[in-house]
Protein backbone atom coordinates (compact mmCIF):
# COMPACT_ATOMS: atom_id res chain seq x y z
CA UNK A 1 0.00 0.00 0.00
CA UNK A 2 2.76 2.31 1.26
CA UNK A 3 4.74 1.56 -2.36
CA UNK A 4 1.67 2.37 -4.57
CA UNK A 5 0.61 5.32 -2.35
CA UNK A 6 4.70 6.44 -3.05
CA UNK A 7 4.31 5.31 -7.07
CA UNK A 8 1.15 7.62 -7.06
CA UNK A 9 3.14 10.60 -5.15
CA UNK A 10 5.72 10.10 -7.38
CA UNK A 11 3.71 10.32 -10.73
CA UNK A 12 1.92 13.38 -9.49
CA UNK A 13 5.01 15.09 -8.79
CA UNK A 14 6.11 13.83 -12.51
CA UNK A 15 2.82 15.54 -13.97
CA UNK A 16 3.19 18.51 -12.10
CA UNK A 17 6.65 19.16 -12.87
CA UNK A 18 5.87 18.16 -17.34
CA UNK A 19 3.10 20.73 -16.77
CA UNK A 20 5.21 23.26 -15.01
CA UNK A 21 7.52 22.87 -18.41
CA UNK A 22 4.60 23.28 -20.76
CA UNK A 23 3.66 26.05 -19.30
CA UNK A 24 6.43 28.27 -19.03
CA UNK A 25 7.56 27.52 -22.63
CA UNK A 26 4.26 28.50 -24.09
CA UNK A 27 4.65 31.41 -22.05
CA UNK A 28 8.31 32.07 -23.60
CA UNK A 29 6.62 31.66 -26.85
CA UNK A 30 3.97 34.13 -26.04
CA UNK A 31 6.75 36.78 -24.92
CA UNK A 32 8.48 35.75 -28.39
CA UNK A 33 5.36 36.49 -30.18
CA UNK A 34 4.19 39.88 -28.58
CA UNK A 35 7.88 41.30 -29.33
CA UNK A 36 8.54 39.80 -32.58
CA UNK A 37 4.92 41.43 -33.34
CA UNK A 38 5.99 44.30 -31.86
CA UNK A 39 9.10 45.10 -33.71
CA UNK A 40 7.28 44.30 -37.10
CA UNK A 41 4.50 46.74 -36.61
CA UNK A 42 7.24 49.67 -35.06
CA UNK A 43 9.77 48.75 -37.32
CA UNK A 44 9.21 46.78 -40.44
CA UNK A 45 11.98 48.27 -42.39
CA UNK A 46 14.91 47.50 -39.68
CA UNK A 47 12.94 44.26 -40.01
CA UNK A 48 13.21 43.62 -43.72
CA UNK A 49 16.48 44.83 -43.58
CA UNK A 50 17.23 42.12 -40.94
CA UNK A 51 15.87 39.34 -42.56
CA UNK A 52 17.28 39.72 -46.38
CA UNK A 53 14.00 40.89 -48.14
CA UNK A 54 14.19 44.31 -50.18
CA UNK A 55 12.33 47.49 -47.79
CA UNK A 56 9.43 48.39 -50.15
CA UNK A 57 6.19 49.63 -49.15
CA UNK A 58 4.38 45.99 -50.04
CA UNK A 59 6.90 44.59 -48.19
CA UNK A 60 6.07 47.02 -44.97
CA UNK A 61 2.41 46.51 -45.43
CA UNK A 62 2.88 42.77 -44.91
CA UNK A 63 5.04 43.02 -42.29
CA UNK A 64 3.37 44.75 -40.41
CA UNK A 65 0.44 42.49 -41.15
CA UNK A 66 2.32 39.38 -39.55
CA UNK A 67 3.13 41.67 -36.30
CA UNK A 68 -0.36 42.23 -35.36
CA UNK A 69 -1.01 38.27 -36.00
CA UNK A 70 1.94 37.44 -33.86
CA UNK A 71 0.73 40.14 -31.32
CA UNK A 72 -2.62 38.99 -31.30
CA UNK A 73 -1.19 34.95 -31.21
CA UNK A 74 1.21 35.96 -28.12
CA UNK A 75 -1.71 37.98 -25.93
CA UNK A 76 -3.92 34.50 -26.67
CA UNK A 77 -1.22 32.35 -25.30
CA UNK A 78 -0.48 34.37 -22.27
CA UNK A 79 -4.08 35.13 -20.94
CA UNK A 80 -5.86 32.35 -21.99
CA UNK A 81 -5.79 29.37 -19.74
CA UNK A 82 -5.89 26.80 -22.47
CA UNK A 83 -3.51 28.16 -24.54
CA UNK A 84 -3.20 25.26 -27.32
CA UNK A 85 -5.64 26.70 -29.78
CA UNK A 86 -3.23 29.99 -30.21
CA UNK A 87 0.25 28.11 -30.30
CA UNK A 88 -1.62 25.83 -33.17
CA UNK A 89 -2.63 28.96 -34.47
CA UNK A 90 1.12 29.99 -34.54
CA UNK A 91 2.27 26.79 -35.96
CA UNK A 92 -0.17 27.55 -38.86
CA UNK A 93 1.75 31.39 -39.15
CA UNK A 94 4.96 29.85 -39.09
CA UNK A 95 3.81 28.22 -42.35
CA UNK A 96 2.80 31.05 -43.76
CA UNK A 97 6.54 33.11 -43.06
CA UNK A 98 8.54 29.93 -44.60
CA UNK A 99 5.82 29.89 -47.81
CA UNK A 100 7.09 33.68 -47.97
CA UNK A 101 10.40 33.17 -47.22
CA UNK A 102 10.70 30.34 -49.74
CA UNK A 103 8.86 32.78 -52.22
CA UNK A 104 11.67 35.56 -50.94
CA UNK A 105 14.62 32.77 -51.30
CA UNK A 106 13.69 32.86 -55.09
CA UNK A 107 13.74 36.76 -56.23
CA UNK A 108 17.44 38.08 -57.16
CA UNK A 109 16.64 41.25 -55.82
CA UNK A 110 17.09 39.87 -52.04
CA UNK A 111 19.65 38.63 -49.87
CA UNK A 112 19.65 35.32 -49.82
CA UNK A 113 22.04 34.18 -47.66
CA UNK A 114 20.18 36.29 -44.87
CA UNK A 115 16.82 34.77 -46.15
CA UNK A 116 18.42 31.49 -45.86
CA UNK A 117 19.11 32.21 -41.56
CA UNK A 118 15.29 33.41 -41.21
CA UNK A 119 14.34 30.50 -42.76
CA UNK A 120 16.54 28.51 -40.51
CA UNK A 121 15.17 30.54 -37.10
CA UNK A 122 11.53 29.94 -37.96
CA UNK A 123 12.03 26.36 -38.65
CA UNK A 124 13.34 26.30 -35.57
CA UNK A 125 10.74 28.31 -33.44
CA UNK A 126 8.25 26.12 -35.74
CA UNK A 127 9.68 22.90 -34.03
CA UNK A 128 9.18 24.25 -30.50
CA UNK A 129 5.47 25.73 -31.50
CA UNK A 130 4.47 22.18 -32.59
CA UNK A 131 6.36 20.49 -29.93
CA UNK A 132 4.46 22.46 -27.46
CA UNK A 133 0.84 22.87 -29.00
CA UNK A 134 1.34 18.88 -29.04
CA UNK A 135 2.01 18.58 -25.33
CA UNK A 136 -0.61 21.50 -24.15
CA UNK A 137 -3.59 19.41 -26.32
CA UNK A 138 -2.63 15.80 -25.03
CA UNK A 139 -2.31 17.22 -21.07
CA UNK A 140 -5.54 18.75 -22.02
CA UNK A 141 -7.56 15.96 -23.26
CA UNK A 142 -5.84 13.63 -20.49
CA UNK A 143 -7.06 15.97 -17.97
CA UNK A 144 -10.79 15.90 -19.25
CA UNK A 145 -10.68 19.68 -19.67
CA UNK A 146 -13.21 21.18 -22.16
CA UNK A 147 -13.31 22.58 -25.21
CA UNK A 148 -16.51 24.57 -24.40
CA UNK A 149 -16.53 28.30 -22.40
CA UNK A 150 -19.20 29.09 -20.00
CA UNK A 151 -20.98 32.32 -19.90
CA UNK A 152 -23.48 33.30 -16.36
CA UNK A 153 -25.09 36.48 -16.08
CA UNK A 154 -27.56 37.75 -13.97
CA UNK A 155 -30.09 41.40 -13.79
CA UNK A 156 -33.29 42.08 -11.83
CA UNK A 157 -36.03 43.04 -13.48
CA UNK A 158 -39.21 45.35 -12.20
CA UNK A 159 -41.61 42.95 -13.46
CA UNK A 160 -43.28 39.98 -12.09
CA UNK A 161 -41.53 36.56 -13.09
CA UNK A 162 -44.42 35.95 -15.11
CA UNK A 163 -44.24 38.98 -17.49
CA UNK A 164 -40.68 38.23 -18.07
CA UNK A 165 -41.23 34.49 -18.58
CA UNK A 166 -43.78 35.04 -20.98
CA UNK A 167 -41.63 37.87 -22.82
CA UNK A 168 -38.78 35.77 -22.88
CA UNK A 169 -40.89 32.92 -23.95
CA UNK A 170 -41.65 34.66 -27.56
CA UNK A 171 -38.36 33.61 -29.61
CA UNK A 172 -39.00 35.80 -32.15
CA UNK A 173 -38.90 38.81 -30.24
CA UNK A 174 -35.30 37.99 -29.63
CA UNK A 175 -33.49 40.40 -31.93
CA UNK A 176 -35.37 43.32 -30.97
CA UNK A 177 -32.99 43.36 -28.24
CA UNK A 178 -30.38 40.89 -28.92
CA UNK A 179 -28.11 42.84 -31.79
CA UNK A 180 -26.58 39.94 -32.69
CA UNK A 181 -29.32 37.60 -33.89
CA UNK A 182 -30.59 38.26 -37.46
CA UNK A 183 -33.62 36.08 -37.48
CA UNK A 184 -35.19 33.44 -34.76
CA UNK A 185 -38.32 31.49 -36.18
CA UNK A 186 -40.39 29.02 -34.61
CA UNK A 187 -40.09 25.31 -36.60
CA UNK A 188 -41.54 23.08 -34.13
CA UNK A 189 -43.79 23.37 -30.11
CA UNK A 190 -40.17 23.53 -28.86
CA UNK A 191 -37.32 23.56 -31.54
CA UNK A 192 -36.78 27.18 -33.21
CA UNK A 193 -33.88 28.30 -36.00
CA UNK A 194 -31.41 30.78 -34.88
CA UNK A 195 -29.25 32.95 -37.50
CA UNK A 196 -26.79 34.98 -35.93
CA UNK A 197 -24.08 37.31 -36.64
CA UNK A 198 -20.27 36.23 -37.06
CA UNK A 199 -17.11 37.47 -36.74
CA UNK A 200 -15.79 38.89 -40.16
CA UNK A 201 -18.93 39.91 -41.63
CA UNK A 202 -20.26 36.48 -41.89
CA UNK A 203 -23.33 34.79 -40.34
CA UNK A 204 -23.83 31.19 -38.47
CA UNK A 205 -26.74 29.33 -37.70
CA UNK A 206 -28.32 26.07 -35.78
CA UNK A 207 -31.79 24.68 -34.58
CA UNK A 208 -32.15 24.18 -31.02
CA UNK A 209 -35.05 22.66 -28.82
CA UNK A 210 -36.25 23.49 -25.63
CA UNK A 211 -35.28 20.51 -23.14
CA UNK A 212 -36.87 21.85 -19.90
CA UNK A 213 -39.58 24.31 -19.62
CA UNK A 214 -41.13 25.00 -16.34
CA UNK A 215 -43.66 28.46 -16.58
CA UNK A 216 -42.27 31.34 -15.09
CA UNK A 217 -39.74 29.35 -13.72
CA UNK A 218 -37.09 28.17 -15.94
CA UNK A 219 -36.07 27.80 -19.95
CA UNK A 220 -33.29 25.30 -20.63
CA UNK A 221 -32.58 24.35 -24.40
CA UNK A 222 -29.61 23.15 -26.56
CA UNK A 223 -28.52 23.26 -29.82
CA UNK A 224 -29.16 20.38 -32.43
CA UNK A 225 -26.42 18.12 -34.41
CA UNK A 226 -25.21 20.20 -37.51
CA UNK A 227 -25.10 24.00 -35.80
CA UNK A 228 -22.71 25.76 -36.85
CA UNK A 229 -22.33 26.99 -33.05
CA UNK A 230 -22.57 24.11 -30.20
CA UNK A 231 -24.42 25.61 -27.05
CA UNK A 232 -26.58 24.76 -24.37
CA UNK A 233 -28.24 26.10 -21.08
CA UNK A 234 -30.56 27.59 -18.79
CA UNK A 235 -32.62 31.17 -18.19
CA UNK A 236 -34.22 31.06 -14.61
CA UNK A 237 -36.72 33.77 -13.74
CA UNK A 238 -36.87 34.04 -9.39
CA UNK A 239 -38.94 36.65 -7.28
CA UNK A 240 -36.71 39.34 -5.94
CA UNK A 241 -36.96 39.59 -2.30
CA UNK A 242 -39.40 42.17 -0.82
CA UNK A 243 -41.25 41.80 -4.41
CA UNK A 244 -39.15 43.84 -5.83
CA UNK A 245 -39.41 42.51 -9.70
CA UNK A 246 -37.62 39.24 -10.55
CA UNK A 247 -33.60 37.81 -10.75
CA UNK A 248 -33.19 36.30 -14.34
CA UNK A 249 -30.12 34.11 -14.24
CA UNK A 250 -28.56 33.18 -17.60
CA UNK A 251 -26.20 30.33 -17.82
CA UNK A 252 -24.96 29.20 -21.10
CA UNK A 253 -21.97 26.97 -22.62
CA UNK A 254 -21.22 26.77 -26.39
CA UNK A 255 -18.11 25.85 -27.99
CA UNK A 256 -17.11 29.05 -30.45
CA UNK A 257 -16.11 28.21 -34.50
CA UNK A 258 -12.14 27.21 -34.44
CA UNK A 259 -11.99 26.88 -30.53
CA UNK A 260 -9.89 28.92 -28.59
CA UNK A 261 -8.66 30.52 -31.52
CA UNK A 262 -12.31 31.66 -32.30
CA UNK A 263 -13.10 32.87 -28.91
CA UNK A 264 -10.28 34.96 -28.32
CA UNK A 265 -10.77 36.81 -31.97
CA UNK A 266 -14.54 36.57 -31.38
CA UNK A 267 -13.22 39.13 -27.72
CA UNK A 268 -11.08 41.01 -29.71
CA UNK A 269 -13.78 42.23 -32.22
CA UNK A 270 -15.97 42.56 -29.57
CA UNK A 271 -18.67 39.32 -30.57
CA UNK A 272 -17.70 37.14 -27.74
CA UNK A 273 -21.27 36.00 -26.18
CA UNK A 274 -20.73 37.15 -22.83
CA UNK A 275 -19.44 40.49 -23.99
CA UNK A 276 -23.06 40.36 -26.11
CA UNK A 277 -25.17 38.80 -23.21
CA UNK A 278 -24.27 41.91 -21.15
CA UNK A 279 -25.45 44.39 -23.62
CA UNK A 280 -28.53 42.06 -24.46
CA UNK A 281 -29.61 41.61 -20.65
CA UNK A 282 -29.79 45.72 -20.25
CA UNK A 283 -31.73 46.11 -23.80
CA UNK A 284 -33.77 43.22 -21.95
CA UNK A 285 -34.76 45.43 -19.19
CA UNK A 286 -35.30 48.24 -20.92
CA UNK A 287 -38.36 46.84 -22.97
CA UNK A 288 -39.79 45.64 -20.33
CA UNK A 289 -39.27 48.04 -17.85
CA UNK A 290 -39.95 51.17 -20.25
CA UNK A 291 -41.36 49.41 -23.39
CA UNK A 292 -38.59 50.38 -25.55
CA UNK A 293 -35.05 50.68 -25.57
CA UNK A 294 -33.20 53.57 -24.79
CA UNK A 295 -30.88 55.92 -27.62
CA UNK A 296 -28.92 57.98 -26.44
CA UNK A 297 -27.26 60.89 -29.19
CA UNK A 298 -23.92 58.78 -29.96
CA UNK A 299 -26.74 56.10 -31.18
CA UNK A 300 -28.89 58.49 -33.25
CA UNK A 301 -26.29 60.63 -34.50
CA UNK A 302 -23.40 59.53 -36.99
CA UNK A 303 -19.96 61.13 -37.15
CA UNK A 304 -18.96 64.15 -34.29
CA UNK A 305 -22.33 66.16 -32.74
CA UNK A 306 -23.14 68.94 -30.18
CA UNK A 307 -23.32 66.77 -26.43
CA UNK A 308 -26.74 69.21 -26.69
CA UNK A 309 -28.36 70.60 -29.05
CA UNK A 310 -27.95 74.01 -30.39
CA UNK A 311 -30.68 76.14 -28.46
CA UNK A 312 -33.29 78.05 -31.25
CA UNK A 313 -32.75 81.54 -31.94
CA UNK A 314 -35.39 84.28 -30.98
CA UNK A 315 -37.86 84.68 -33.39
CA UNK A 316 -37.74 88.43 -34.67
Amino acid sequence: MRMQQEWQSGTSERTQQANGKQERLANGLGWFSIALGLAEVAAPGRVAELIGIRDEDHTRSLLRFYGMREIAAGVGILTQPQPAGWLWGRVAGDMLDLASLGSAMRSEDNDTSRVAMATAAVLGVTALDVMCAQQLSQAASTNGQPDSSRVSKTITINRSPEEVYQRWRQFDSFPQFMSHLEEVRSTGDRRSHWKAKAPGGRTVEWDAEITDDQPNSLIAWRSLEGADVQNSGRVRFERAPGGRGTIVRVEMDYKPPAGATGAMLAKLFGEEPGQQLDDDLRRFKQIMEVGEIAKSDASIHSGMHAAQPPEQAPAM
